[in-house]
């Protein structure tokens, strides 16, 4: 199996960070008319971070190991981070040294429990690797597409990557969930750069999808937030969703995902229809079968 590394993760990040700001960006004067890198050069990152070129060229070589909160704040405002990349880089500097547990593929029965009180709004769980672990009714039957195969936990990371065709019919905004569903994969190896199955997934997109791929590489990242989906059902046609995602404290690494839509709206008028149509569903809960109990 492969591995993520996390001081290839460091300067690989780093460096691209630095290429995409110009001086003129950074507010330094940009002498000459050849310069020999895109965008900054590291002595030009350790002026702006108050830092040694040498301690820079040491960072960005993978050993932020010690780094203290000060000079990683230095470096992101540096390198002109956004929030996620800003956690990103103290994810990185802040790695565990061994690997942890394998982590749940199940959820307490409680918290199913609770997706099914919400009744009038599509609600699942999920890790960050994807994997959907819980869904309520309504869930089950917006979320249809993702759910048809039979390997459990289902994937929506797969699902985007591995069944395009589908994938590109039920998001309205197929590029952008593609983007995000790689940045949000790469937010989570740096969490857990040791997590056996999110490498194995990773391993798998990498050797079967050039988008992917290309995603990857890009070294974007993205959290979790809460925003809008458009989906295209289909029974019951386009969908345009708010979605609130909402960490657990006392799960760490799951999300609970609930949609809505405005009283009134057709959306609403659409999620009524489905709820209708999810009545006459009589699918199983989620979970992983004895012949299903491999990586996710």
């Amino acid at each position: 199996m492969a591995k993520i590394d996390p001081r290839t993760e460091i300067k690989e990040f780093l460096s691209s960070r630095r290429a995409r700001i110009t001086p003129e960006r950074a507010g330094l004067p940009a002498y000459g008319g050849n310069r020999r890198v895109e965008g900054l050069r590291r002595e030009e990152v350790a002026l702006l971070a108050g830092v040694s070129v040498d301690y820079y060229v040491r960072l960005e070589r993978g050993s932020l190991t010690g780094a203290s909160d000060g000079v990683l704040d230095a470096l992101a405002a540096a390198l002109q981070l956004d929030e996620a990349e800003r956690d990103h880089l103290f994810h990185l500097a802040r790695q565990p040294r061994a690997p942890g547990g394998p982590r749940a593929v199940t959820v307490r029965p409680a918290l199913q429990q609770v997706l099914d009180a919400i009744t009038d709004a599509p609600a699942w769980i999920c890790n960050g690797r994807y994997d959907v672990l819980a869904v309520n009714h309504l869930a089950r039957a917006l979320y249809s597409p993702v759910l048809a195969g039979p390997r459990r936990p289902a994937n929506t990371a797969r699902f985007v990557y591995l069944d395009p065709g589908a994938a590109k019919t039920f998001f309205v905004d197929y590029d952008r969930i593609a983007c995000d569903v790689a940045a949000k994969l790469r937010m989570e190896a740096g969490r857990d750069p040791h997590d056996e199955e999110l490498i194995a997934l990773v391993g798998e997109l990498s050797a079967r999808n050039e988008l992917f791929r290309q995603r990857w590489a890009s070294q974007d990242v993205r959290l979790h937030r809460s925003g809008r989906k458009r989906l295209h059902h289909p029974v019951v046609g386009r969908l345009d969703l708010d979605v609130e995602s909402m960490e657990m404290p006392a799960e760490p690494g799951l999300l609970m995902n609930i949609y809505t839509a405005p009283a009134g709206t057709a959306t609403a008028d659409g999620l009524a229809l489905l709820a209708s149509w999810a009545a006459g569903l009589g699918h199983p809960r989620l979970g992983r079968t004895q012949s299903q109990s491999g990586s996710p």
